[in-house]
């Protein structure tokens, strides 16, 4: 209870919490493609049938607005790849698409970043939405893109609300993916990076939380609270806000290790994973320090904005001379990746770039 009553104490400076009407996120994936084929039905006689078998190809492929596959355009090179256990897609493997920037090699490895992407997405469409190649190439960073099946899940969601045996065994195939990768190719072993946006973001943090010593830093965009849920009809009222993340079970899958860095972005005006998940994720790893760590100092709260782009709230703590807790929270934005491609869903081209808000974190 104490706990609980200082974490509530500690965010109360952050302002006013978001408004708590939020829907189902997988409700928002199925209206979306819901939409796009009743647009498509104003159409008529043969045009009407190749667009509504559009749509629903769409619709089982569980990826909203569908991308071609991501291609190199100044230098480096991507790759297409599937990594699991046993023989069959199903639940046991998970195909990835991998980008590589120019000059990597044996003698000039370079850090790597998993790049976990949302409901409704896939790893093509994903990178589609991030422009991830061009920005990796300028900061240099190899990019691991996994990519949920259909079969593990119908909208492609990471499975972060059943963090039980589940969610356990997709948080081991995602660390043993990275593991081929970083033996594969000339990755920096101690700058691994994981970075998500939605249902990616929570599972990332999971990921941080059950191999901390893995990762040099952890980021989450707009994702829900790890441990916030444990099955699937739990999850919206954890996206709304109305579920407090289960600190016992973050503590046993820590096990006594210091949580890695994280950084979190979130929307104000989120209405699918409101506002609330991210202040109580930034509370929680506060509070999960093992005992006797100093607390981590805050750092006065910074007001960005840069031209046009939406503004930024920016909460730091610090600890010693290294960032351990950065929160930024993005004006008028709602649930979509800041910054991103026009024309793809769940991306806002108006918002600070997210991934090189991350990156600069990461660094």
């Amino acid at each position: 209870m104490k706990r609980r009553m200082g974490g509530t104490k500690l965010w109360a400076t952050l302002g006013k919490q978001a408004a708590r009407s939020a829907r189902q996120f997988q409700r928002s994936v199925t209206d979306t493609v819901l939409r796009s084929a009743r647009q498509q039905s104003t159409a008529v006689g043969k045009a009407v049938g190749q667009a509504m078998g559009k749509a629903a190809r769409q619709a089982l492929s569980g990826v909203v607005t569908p991308a071609r596959a991501p291609v190199s355009r100044g230098g480096g090179f991507w790759e297409e790849g599937l990594w699991g256990f046993g023989l069959g897609l199903g639940h046991t493997q998970r195909r990835y698409r991998l980008y590589v920037p120019p000059g990597v090699s044996a003698a000039r490895p370079a850090p790597l970043l998993v790049l976990l992407h949302g409901c409704g997405q896939d790893a093509a469409s994903f990178a589609a939405c991030t422009r991830v190649a061009s920005v990796a190439r300028d900061a240099r960073w190899v990019v691991l893109m996994p990519e949920q099946s259909v079969q593990a899940n119908s909208q492609r969601c990471w499975n972060w609300f059943r963090p039980g045996a589940r969610g356990a065994a997709e948080a081991a195939l995602l660390m043993s993916m990275i593991d081929h990768i970083c033996r594969r190719y000339a990755i920096v072993g101690e700058r691994v990076c994981a970075f998500g946006l939605s249902a990616g973001g929570a599972m990332a943090m999971m990921l941080g939380l059950r191999y901390p010593d893995r990762f040099a830093a952890i980021g989450s965009h707009s994702g829900a609270v790890p441990y916030s849920a444990s099955n699937a009809a739990q999850a919206p009222r954890a996206m709304r806000g109305e579920r407090s993340p289960d600190a016992l079970a973050a503590r046993g899958a820590l096990a006594g290790r210091r949580p890695p860095p994280l950084l979190l972005l979130h929307g104000a005006d989120d209405t699918v994973v409101v506002y609330d998940n991210a202040t109580s994720a930034a509370a929680l790893w506060l509070d999960l320090l093992p005992a006797g760590s100093p607390p981590p100092a805050a750092l006065p709260p910074k007001r960005i904005r840069r031209g046009t782009r939406r503004a930024i709230d920016v909460f730091d703590w610090q600890a010693g001379m290294r960032p351990f807790l950065r929160l930024v929270k993005v004006e008028g934005l709602r649930h979509a990746w800041s910054g991103g491609a026009p024309g793809q869903a769940f991306s806002d081209p108006t918002g600070p770039d997210a991934l090189k808000i991350a990156l600069r974190f990461f660094r």
